[in-house]
C-alpha cells in the first residue's frame, strides 16, 4: 500500500510550535557563538530548552562542548553545568537546522573600507538555513543592519522554499542589546525588541523570547526594530561625539571638560550626560550609525549629524596622542625616544575585548612618532598590530617610562599608587578624578 501523507495545515503548524515553544520542548538553535550568541544560547538553556549552537569556528565548537567559556559575561561555572547536563552543544554542522524548530543569526556585521555594509556573514548563514529550511519554524536575525534587511534580503532567500512567511514559518528581527561587562543588565534583564515580517511572526517572536527574557517589546515590523538598534546607537555615537568636541574646545580654552560635563549633569531636566575619551571602541557604536547613514543615501537623504560625529570621533585618537605630545614637550622631551607606557587596551573598562580600540590607534601613532610602547592590561595578555608584537606589563613597570597613558580604566589599576611612581601621567578617562598633581594632563 502506498504510504499515506498527512497535511499539516498552515494552522496546525503554527498551533504545533507555539505549543513546542510554550512547553519548552521546542529545539533551538544559534548560528554564531560570539558575545551576543553564547549568552542567548545560556539564557535559554537554563530557561529548559534544548539549545544548539552552531559556528564555523571550530575552536570555540570545542570549547563550548568542554563547558570552557570564551566570553566574559558567561562564566564557565554557568556554562559547563549546561554542557553536562545536555541542554547546550555547540557544532560546525549546519545540517543541525533539519532538527530545530527555531534559530537565531548572531553573526558579525562588519563594514568594508568604503563604509558600506558587509552582509556576507548574514548571507552566508541564510544560504545554510535555507539548505535545512522546513516549514514550522521560527528565524530571528539579531545581528545590527540597515532597515529593510529582513524583508529585502532574508525573506527572498527563504521564500524559494515555496512556503509562506506567517503561515508555513515565522521571520523576525530582533536587535542585540549586549553591553560587554556591565554587571548589570545582561541578556535576561535587558528589554527585547522584535518585529515581524506579518503579525504572526511578531507575535511567534514575542512568545519564544518571553520564555527567557523578563520584558519583551512587540513593534510592528522589522523595518521599525531594525531602525530601534540604529537610533539607539547613532543616539550614543552623536552626544560622544558632542562631548569630544566639547573636550577639544575646553584643552584649548584651558577649561576642564569633566568638571563642567559634571556641574551640567547636576540639572534635574533637558540634560543627559555623555563623556569624551581617546575614540570609539566596541563592534556597534563606532560602526552601526553608518549604516543609517549608507542606506539614507540610497533614498537621497544625506545623514549630516552622523558624518560629522563620526569624524570628530575619529580624530579622538589624535588628538590624545597631541596631548601626550603636549605634555612631554612641557616636560622637556620629544615623544620620539621617548619611553610611553599605556595603561589599558581593551576597547572599555573591565572587559578583553579590542574590537574597534582606540587604544590600538594610539599605540600606533605613538610608535609612528618614535615613542618606545609598553603597555598593561589585565584583560589581554599580549597583542599584536602592524610590526608591533607586545605583552602586558605589570603595573608597576610604569614607573620607569617618560609618560603614562591612561586609555581605558580598569578598576583593577591601583591609580593612587600609579600617580606616586609615574612622572607624567596623560588621563583620557578621568580614571584621576579627585586627585590632584602636576604630573597629572587631562582630555
Amino acid at each position: 500500500m502506498p504510504e499515506l501523507k498527512v497535511q499539516v495545515t498552515p494552522e496546525a503548524t503554527a498551533r504545533i510550535l507555539e505549543e513546542k515553544i510554550r512547553t519548552r520542548r521546542a529545539r533551538i538553535g544559534i548560528v554564531g557563538m560570539g558575545y551576543v550568541g553564547l549568552p542567548l544560547a545560556v539564557e535559554f538553556a537554563k530557561a529548559g530548552f534544548s539549545v544548539t549552537g552552531i559556528d564555523t569556528n571550530g575552536d570555540k565548537v570545542k570549547r563550548v562542548n568542554a563547558g570552557d567559556s570564551y566570553v566574559g559575561d558567561i562564566p564557565s561555572s554557568t556554562l559547563g553545568p549546561l554542557v553536562d547536563s545536555g541542554k547546550l552543544r555547540a557544532t560546525c554542522d549546519f545540517s543541525a537546522l533539519l532538527d530545530l524548530d527555531t534559530v537565531n543569526i548572531c553573526v558579525p556585521t562588519p563594514l568594508r573600507k568604503t563604509k558600506d555594509p558587509d552582509m556576507s556573514y548574514i548571507v552566508a548563514s541564510c544560504e545554510e538555513i535555507a539548505r535545512h529550511f522546513h516549514a514550522g519554524m521560527l528565524v530571528i536575525l539579531e545581528s545590527t543592519t540597515y532597515p529593510g534587511t529582513t524583508h529585502e534580503l532574508v525573506l527572498p532567500m527563504l521564500a524559494k522554499s515555496g512556503l509562506e512567511v506567517g503561515r508555513d514559518f515565522f521571520l523576525c528581527f530582533s536587535p542585540e542589546r549586549v553591553d560587554p561587562g556591565n554587571p548589570v543588565y545582561q541578556t535576561a534583564n535587558i528589554p527585547k525588541v522584535v518585529g515581524g515580517c506579518t503579525p504572526a511572526c511578531t507575535m511567534m517572536g514575542q512568545l519564544f523570547y518571553s520564555q527567557a527574557i523578563e520584558r519583551v517589546v512587540p513593534v510592528g515590523s522589522t523595518q521599525v526594530a531594525e531602525m530601534v538598534k540604529l537610533l539607539e546607537n547613532t543616539f550614543r555615537m552623536i552626544n560622544i561625539g558632542l562631548a569630544n568636541e566639547m573636550a577639544m574646545m575646553c584643552a584649548n580654552m584651558g577649561i576642564d571638560v569633566w568638571e563642567v560635563i559634571d556641574a551640567a549633569a547636576t540639572k534635574p531636566f533637558g540634560f543627559m550626560p555623555f563623556y569624551p575619551g581617546p575614540g570609539l571602541g566596541g563592534h556597534c557604536i563606532p560602526i552601526d550609525p553608518f549604516y543609517l547613514s549608507w542606506k539614507t543615501k540610497q533614498t537621497g537623504i544625506e545623514a549630516r549629524f552622523i558624518e560629522l560625529a563620526g569624524y570628530i570621533n575619529g580624530q579622538m585618537p589624535h588628538f590624545a596622542v597631541d596631548r601626550v605630545r603636549d605634555a612631554l614637550n612641557s616636560a622637556g622631551k620629544a615623544v620620539k625616544g621617548s619611553r610611553v607606557h599605556i595603561m589599558g587596551v581593551a576597547y572599555k573598562r573591565d572587559i578583553d575585548d579590542l574590537r574597534e580600540s582606540p587604544a590600538l590607534d594610539v599605540i600606533l601613532l605613538l610608535a609612528r612618532l618614535g615613542a618606545v610602547i609598553a603597555y598593561s592590561d589585565p584583560h589581554v595578555p599580549t597583542l599584536r598590530l602592524e610590526g608591533l608584537s607586545l605583552q602586558s606589563s605589570p603595573e608597576e613597570d610604569a614607573a620607569a617610562a617618560d609618560c603614562v597613558v591612561i586609555v581605558t580604566n580598569h578598576s583593577a589599576f591601583d591609580y593612587q599608587a600609579l600617580v606616586k611612581r609615574s612622572r607624567l601621567i596623560v588621563d583620557t578617562r578621568n580614571a584621576l578624578k579627585g586627585i590632584q598633581s602636576d604630573k597629572i594632563v587631562r582630555l
